[in-house]
């Protein structure tokens, strides 16, 4: 008897890269945010890298006073985005042997387009983001590293 192949193919999708909790630095109206997943075939994010999150607290009125009512409008908490990564406490070699270390992960939330939600970025952000392309980012931030 012949071997009969399957109708379909399942495939299992398994959570993301230890859900990352990540600080999200634009007045976008998130105050932290999870990693669900690294967008493309990658393990791990690293700076410039497209992830997505889910927002798990909401930057209010009374936790920062940047925020007012317009800017909690734009996300809420549960809210599914695209973002990408700015900084990383993973060391990163950079071509001229330099290496780079930030305290903490941060993100910049993006649209379904692509461009960021957020009118200001509040941090300093690395400077690989040049080579991948985020130029929008990098002119919004106050300082590269």
């Amino acid at each position: 008897m012949p071997f009969k192949a399957p109708a379909a193919i399942y495939i299992r999708v398994e959570p993301g890269p230890s859900q990352t909790m990540l600080n999200c630095i634009d007045n976008s109206g998130a105050a932290l945010v999870e990693c669900a997943l690294v967008v493309g075939q990658k393990r791990h994010a690293r700076i410039g890298d497209r992830i997505v999150v889910v927002v798990q607290e909401q930057r209010g009125a009374s936790s920062s006073g940047m925020a007012g009512i317009s800017a909690a409008a734009k996300v809420k908490r549960g809210d599914i985005r695209h973002a990408v990564v700015v900084r990383t406490r993973y060391p990163t070699q950079r071509r001229d042997g330099s290496i780079v270390k930030f305290d903490d992960n941060a993100c910049v939330l993006l649209n379904k387009s692509g461009d960021p939600v957020g009118s200001r970025i509040n941090g300093v952000v690395g400077a690989e983001l040049k080579r991948k392309k985020w130029s929008k980012i990098l002119s919004m931030a106050p300082m590269q590293a």
